[in-house]
C-alpha cells in the first residue's frame, strides 16, 4: 500500500478536506486552523458544527466536494478499503491520516510506537509512567488519548523529551514512516469488517514495524501468530516472553495482575533500553519509577466486593485474547464470566476451549448480540471435552452457560452463582456498540449493577 509522505506543514495553503469528525477529526480541524487552513468538512453522519460551519454528508455531495481538494485528511475509523478512498486516490488526491502527517516531521528517535491487538494501552501507559518518573517529559497519546499534534492539548509544541504513541490497526494503514523502535504486544483476529479479512488485518496491524525508519520490533514471544509472521516484523526483532527475567521484581509496584501484564511491563522496559533512555537498565531506579502507577480503567480493574464476591471490570476486553488472559489472572478462583456484545464475526472457538478447560469452577453468562454464537461454541466445546473425558465420574469444573437479555440481569445471576467468595468478571470479548456508547459506558453500567446488588 502506497502512503503519501506529507507533513502537516505541507498542507499550509492547500485546499484540504477533513473526512470524519470524531475525536481525531476535530483534532485535525484544530491543527489546520492553526495553519490558517479552512477545510471542507465531510462526515458519513454529519452533526451540527458548534461553530456553524457546514458539514456535508459523504453520500450527499460530500464525496464530490472531497474530489475538488488537494489533500483529504481521513479519520482512522473510516476504512482505507472503502470504494470512496479508491476513487479519491485514483484521481491523484492523497488520502492521509493526522498521525502520519505528524510522524513525517517528528524527531522519530524520541518516539515509541506501540501496537498490538490487545495490551497496547497498558504497555503505552506503563512506558509513559516510567519515563515520567525517571524524570523525563513524556506525552502518551495516539489511539489511547490526545493526538500529538492537537493545539488544544498543547501537545504539538515539541516541549517533550519522549512521545509514546499507541497505534491502532486503523491508524497503522495511514503511516508513511515508523520510529526506530516499535512494540507489538499481541496478535489475534479483530476488526475484520474494517480490514476485509483476517490476513489483511494482520498485514495492516504489523505494517508499523516495517515502514521507512523502522529498525527494531520488540514483540510478544508467547504469540504463535506473531512468531509465525516474523517476516512482517521489520528488519530486526527482539522477543519478550512473560517468563523472561524470573527474578526481576522492579514491576511489582505497578500492581498489574496476570502473566500478560508482566509481559507488557517487560516489553515497556525493553523498548526504553532500546531507545537508550538513561536509567531504564537500572532495576532499582525502575522499581522506584514504577511506584504510583494508576492502572487504566476497565482493564482488569477490581471495582468492589459484595459479601465476599469480587467484581472486576474488564470492559475494554473486546477480543478473545484478553478475555482468556483475564481468566488466567485469577488462578483457582471461582469465576462467573459475563461475555458478549457487538458481533464482528470473529471466531469464538478458542475462547470456548479455554473456558471449558479452565482448572477452576467457571460459569458463563452471555449478552446480545454475539452471546448466542458464543454459547453455541461453548456448548460444543463442553461436548467435545466430555467425549474425551476418561474419568466420567469426576465432577466437571465448567458449570455451564446461559444467555441473558441485558447486563443488569447477568450481573445479578453471576453474583448469586459466585457466592460466597468468587469473582464476577465482565470481560466481554466483544465491543460495546449498540447497547452502550463505548467500553467506559459499559463499565459504568456494570458498576451500577454491582451497587444495586449491594
Amino acid at each position: 500500500m502506497t502512503r503519501a509522505k506529507l507533513s502537516w506543514s505541507d498542507l499550509a495553503g492547500a485546499k484540504v478536506g477533513i473526512w470524519g469528525l470524531g475525536r481525531e477529526g476535530h483534532a485535525n480541524l484544530r491543527k489546520l486552523a492553526s495553519l490558517g487552513v479552512e477545510p471542507i468538512l465531510v462526515d458519513d453522519h454529519p452533526q451540527a458544527d458548534p461553530d456553524g460551519r457546514p458539514v456535508l454528508a459523504t453520500s450527499e455531495g460530500g464525496l464530490a466536494a472531497l474530489e475538488q481538494c488537494d489533500v483529504v485528511v481521513k479519520t482512522p475509523g473510516l476504512s482505507r478499503y472503502r470504494p470512496e478512498v479508491a476513487r479519491l486516490s485514483g484521481l491523484g488526491i492523497p488520502v492521509v491520516g493526522g498521525l502520519g502527517l505528524w510522524l513525517a516531521e517528528a524527531d522519530l528517535r524520541r518516539v515509541l510506537a506501540v501496537t498490538g491487538t490487545k495490551g497496547k494501552s497498558t504497555t503505552s501507559s506503563v512506558t509513559g509512567h516510567l519515563l515520567t518518573e525517571l524524570g523525563y517529559r513524556c506525552m502518551v497519546g495516539g489511539n489511547i488519548g490526545a493526538s500529538p499534534y492537537d493545539p488544544a492539548e498543547d501537545s504539538g509544541s515539541g516541549d517533550f523529551d519522549y512521545w509514546v504513541i499507541e497505534v491502532s490497526s486503523y491508524q497503522a494503514t495511514d503511516l508513511p514512516y515508523s520510529p526506530p523502535v516499535v512494540a507489538v504486544t499481541s496478535l489475534h483476529p479483530d476488526h475484520l469488517d474494517w480490514h476485509g479479512g483476517v490476513e489483511q488485518y494482520y498485514r495492516d496491524k504489523l505494517s508499523a514495524c516495517s515502514q521507512p525508519g523502522a529498525e527494531l520490533t520488540v514483540a510478544n514471544a508467547d504469540s504463535d501468530l506473531l512468531t509465525e509472521r516474523v517476516a512482517l516484523l521489520g528488519p530486526r526483532v527482539e522477543w519478550v516472553s512473560a517468563d523472561d527475567d524470573p527474578g526481576a521484581d522492579w514491576m511489582e509496584p505497578l500492581g498489574l495482575p496476570g502473566r500478560h501484564n508482566r509481559r507488557n511491563a517487560l516489553i515497556a522496559r525493553r523498548c526504553l533500553v532500546a531507545m537508550g533512555v538513561p536509567g531504564a537498565a537500572d532495576d532499582a531506579r525502575l522499581r522506584a519509577a514504577a511506584a504510583g502507577y494508576q492502572p487504566l480503567p476497565s482493564r482488569l480493574t477490581s471495582i468492589g466486593t459484595v459479601s465476599g464476591v469480587t467484581f472486576v471490570d474488564d470492559s475494554l476486553s473486546t477480543n478473545v485474547l484478553p478475555t482468556l488472559a483475564a481468566l488466567d489472572s485469577f488462578p483457582g478462583r471461582r469465576i462467573a464470566l459475563i461475555v458478549g456484545g457487538h458481533d464482528r464475526g470473529i471466531g469464538y472457538a478458542p475462547l470456548a476451549a479455554g473456558i471449558v478447560a479452565r482448572p477452576a469452577p467457571t460459569y458463563v453468562l452471555t449478552l446480545p448480540n454475539s452471546g448466542p454464537r458464543i454459547r453455541a461454541e461453548i456448548d460444543q466445546a463442553a461436548l467435545d471435552q466430555a467425549a474425551r473425558n476418561q474419568e466420567p465420574d469426576q465432577a466437571p469444573l465448567f458449570a455451564g452457560v446461559t444467555d441473558r437479555r441485558d447486563l443488569e440481569s447477568a450481573v445479578a445471576a453471576a453474583y448469586r452463582w459466585a457466592k460466597p467468595d468468587g469473582v464476577v468478571l465482565l470481560s466481554p470479548a466483544a465491543p460495546s456498540f449498540g447497547q452502550f456508547r463505548d467500553y467506559r459506558d459499559r463499565g459504568e453500567a456494570f458498576a451500577r449493577a454491582m451497587r444495586a446488588i449491594s
